[in-house]
């Protein structure tokens, strides 16, 4: 607690694959891991830096009154401070928290999320992609990604077959796009015509949705714009596909039914199912990667193959 420039009792720390969250009393610092996956690279410290400034503009487009700025990590004869003397040796995202019982996964669980409440999200991710930048080149970027990300899943959780995913739903989930970018080329070439593909969220969860002063949807993807640039049904299908993964597959529909209404989007339906088997397979190759996290607690490294086995199989059901 020592080493914040404000008051605090105690420090909580929560770790992501790429990340450690330290929950300070009313203030949040995000500090992301020297990791490089192949599709984000926080691997120096100048790229972290990069990133956390791309991270605080990036945010605030859907959330703009959270993210504060960014913070220097630095340290003097071997006392280490967040923005106080001494040498700089690494950088933190510095947010204010949110309340979390007005967090959407938290409103799920407890009956509080509200038909209300789920259309106003819905209006707010139409505006936001309404608004959204787009043009014939992003666009047509946005369609080239989708198909190079969905093989490097593939690539990328080689080595987890016979762990976290067995060689079945390998083999269906390799298939099934293949056969529907094939059979659905028509569709796909209007979505980009329509410049349906614009820079998006890119991971949205319903634990990065908040209902406070209206609705905050925070944490996008700052690292990689080829995940970010993608069509606007990416971002309805990630939180359609979390609200499934969550038991909460009626309030999912009606998301999507409140989405395609306030959009006037129709031909939506006609991807939304291979968007959600995509960002299954997303999550459960990510939860891979964690329970193989060194610094991870083993309690949280066998959680993450329970759920990176869920996702999968979510993934092969759509």
């Amino acid at each position: 607690p020592a080493a914040y420039p404000h008051p605090i009792h105690r420090v909580e720390l929560i770790q992501t694959h790429i990340s450690y969250v330290f929950l300070a009393v009313e203030h949040v610092y995000k500090v992301k891991k020297p990791v490089n996956f192949g599709f984000l690279d926080f691997s120096t410290p100048a790229k972290r830096r990069y990133y956390c400034r791309q991270e605080v503009a990036l945010n605030a487009r859907l959330c703009s009154n959270t993210y504060l700025g960014v913070s220097r990590i630095r340290e003097r004869n071997g006392r280490v401070s967040i923005d106080g003397p001494g040498r700089v040796i690494d950088y933190a995202v510095h947010m204010r928290r949110l309340p979390a019982e007005r967090m959407m996964d938290r409103l799920l669980e407890s009956g509080g999320l509200t038909d209300a409440m789920l259309r106003e999200l819905a209006q707010r991710l139409a505006l936001f992609h309404a608004g959204s930048q787009t043009d014939r080149r992003i666009a047509e970027y946005g369609d080239w990604a989708i198909r190079y990300a969905w093989d490097e899943n593939i690539r990328q959780w080689a080595d987890y077959i016979g762990d976290t995913i067995s060689a079945e739903q390998d083999r269906i989930i390799r298939a099934y796009g293949k056969a529907f970018i094939a059979r659905e080329g028509e569709l796909l070439r209007r979505r980009v015509a329509e410049l349906r593909i614009r820079d998006c969220h890119g991971d949205l969860r319903s634990d990065a949705v908040c209902f406070t002063d209206g609705v905050c949807i925070y944490d996008c993807i700052d690292f990689n714009r080829r995940l970010r640039y993608t069509d606007v049904a990416g971002d309805v299908g990630f939180l359609a596909m979390d609200m499934d993964y969550r038991g909460h597959g009626e309030r999912a529909a009606a998301f999507v039914d409140a989405y395609v209404d306030l959009s006037g989007d129709r031909d939506l339906r006609g991807v939304i199912d291979f968007y959600k088997c995509y960002r299954a397979c997303v999550r459960g190759k990510v939860e891979g990667f964690r329970s193989r996290a060194a610094e991870v607690p083993a309690s949280e490294r066998r959680q993450a193959v329970r759920a990176a086995r869920r996702y999968l199989e979510l993934a092969c059901r759509y």
